[in-house]
């Protein structure tokens, strides 16, 4: 299937054919399965001190029967102010953790490499389905035909304006302007320094880095990745897809690139 190419402009640069990872199944399943996984890897292993909770002078009563209170270990000091707490044992104030997390547990689960595959380019063929992308709140164009696919000059655009224009020749602004009256969240993200959730927007796939990664950091919610760098992550932001993204002409050309072994098996046309 051919697309029509844009230039940063919004005129007509073409046409270009879709590679077949884009005839891929949609498989909601196996996306979200490779996007629990994956996200795995951004867990950062913590543990605790062996003796945390566990550094005072406690012991229980002997005999343990009949004293008149529970059978616990108590603090036994010459005086203070914690004198006769129940301390050293869990299930009490400023006592040890019962299962602790540790820092030698294997966190980071792993997925068959096929399986991974198959969960990219399902999302990737998502891309191209009006209906997801705008199933999960993205503002499309009318008339625009998914997946949109744009010419190589947009790589040179630097600027955070730029980008602006950009999103506005392609009809994409209103995407963006849904994120911005989002309200400060309050209570206890509000305490820990999380006041702002932002949200995913636009996402440009190119060939390479270059200025308009960097350009697209100062507007909430778009993001700039290479083609070959490209994951489940963020295609599916959240295990939701799918979301909306622009295509440079370059990085169709990659994604060209990537095996399809399902689509052989399902016996789809060259």
């Amino acid at each position: 299937m051919a697309v029509a190419v844009m230039r940063a402009d919004g005129t007509s640069d073409g046409e270009v054919e879709l590679p077949r990872v884009f005839a891929t199944p949609f498989r909601r399943d196996i996306i979200a399965r490779a996007h629990a996984i994956m996200s795995t890897r951004r867990f950062q292993p913590q543990g605790r001190h062996p003796t945390a909770g566990m550094d005072v002078v406690a012991r229980t009563a002997n005999p343990p029967t009949g004293q008149g209170q529970a059978r616990i270990a108590r603090i036994r000091t010459s005086g203070g102010r914690r004198q006769g707490e129940a301390a050293g044992v869990a299930s009490v104030r400023g006592g040890r953790q019962a299962h602790p997390p540790r820092a030698e547990r294997a966190i980071r689960k792993r997925i068959n490499r096929k399986e991974r595959r198959l969960a990219l380019c399902s999302a990737i063929a998502a891309t191209a389905d009006r209906g997801l992308v705008a199933s999960r709140g993205h503002r499309v164009p009318d008339g625009a035909a998914l997946p949109l696919v744009v010419s190589d000059d947009v790589m040179e655009t630097s600027t955070a304006k730029g980008v602006r224009a950009l999103l506005g020749a392609l009809g994409l602004y209103a995407d963006v302007e849904r994120l911005l009256p989002r309200r400060r969240r309050s209570g206890k993200p509000a305490l820990r320094g999380r006041t702002k959730k932002v949200g995913k927007s636009v996402l440009f796939v190119t060939a390479g880095g270059g200025a308009l990664a960097r350009a697209c950091g100062a507007v909430p919610g778009v993001e700039a990745r290479r083609a070959r760098d490209l994951s489940v992550l963020d295609l599916a932001p959240g295990a939701a897809p799918a979301r909306l993204t622009v295509y440079t002409r370059a990085a169709i050309g990659e994604i060209a690139s990537i095996p399809t072994p399902h689509l052989e098996a399902m016996g789809a046309p060259q």
